[in-house]
């Protein structure tokens, strides 16, 4: 099945939205390649309606078929990430122990990197061990937004 995408503003930028197969493949602040199909689905408008929500404080989880692309490695820690609560953070170690891969916690933060679904595989929720916010492909500033609005809307 052909990839399609659409974008969608938001708080912290314009976003764009992948999906393949019935199944999200991609947020993402890039843009995607150019033989991806241009096309808003039912899928992609649900997407939009739950990051809607979730910035507005409304929504604490996501509900969508997520189909992340990469390694099985990568694939481990995308998971434990969405492991991680609303409003709660982990350290990159946790993290690697999570996926048993106790002194993988660069390879963690690589993952994290590659991370192709922002937000809904919540690798914002990623602190440095001495709980400093490092590293996020999208900017600190965008990070720090992130993590603030979590911690505003929780209990």
């Amino acid at each position: 099945m052909e990839k399609i995408f659409f974008y969608e503003n938001t708080p912290v930028g314009k976003l764009c939205i992948g999906e393949r197969n019935g199944a999200i493949t991609r947020v993402t602040w890039q843009q995607l390649p150019k033989e991806w199909v241009l096309e808003e689905t039912e899928l992609i408008r649900k997407c939009k309606q739950e990051l809607d929500e979730f910035f507005e404080g409304k929504r604490k989880t996501f509900d969508l078929p997520l189909a992340p692309e990469g390694t099985a490695f990568q694939k481990r820690v995308w998971d434990a990430l969405r492991e991680i609560p609303y409003g709660e953070t982990r350290t990159y170690k946790d993290i690697a122990i999570a996926v048993d891969s106790p002194k993988g916690f660069r390879a963690v933060g690589m993952a994290n990197n590659k991370n192709p679904i922002a937000i809904m595989v919540p690798c914002h929720r990623v602190i440095g061990t001495n709980g400093k916010l490092v590293g996020y492909a999208a900017g600190m500033e965008i990070k720090t937004w992130l993590l603030a609005l979590e911690q505003r809307e929780s209990p």
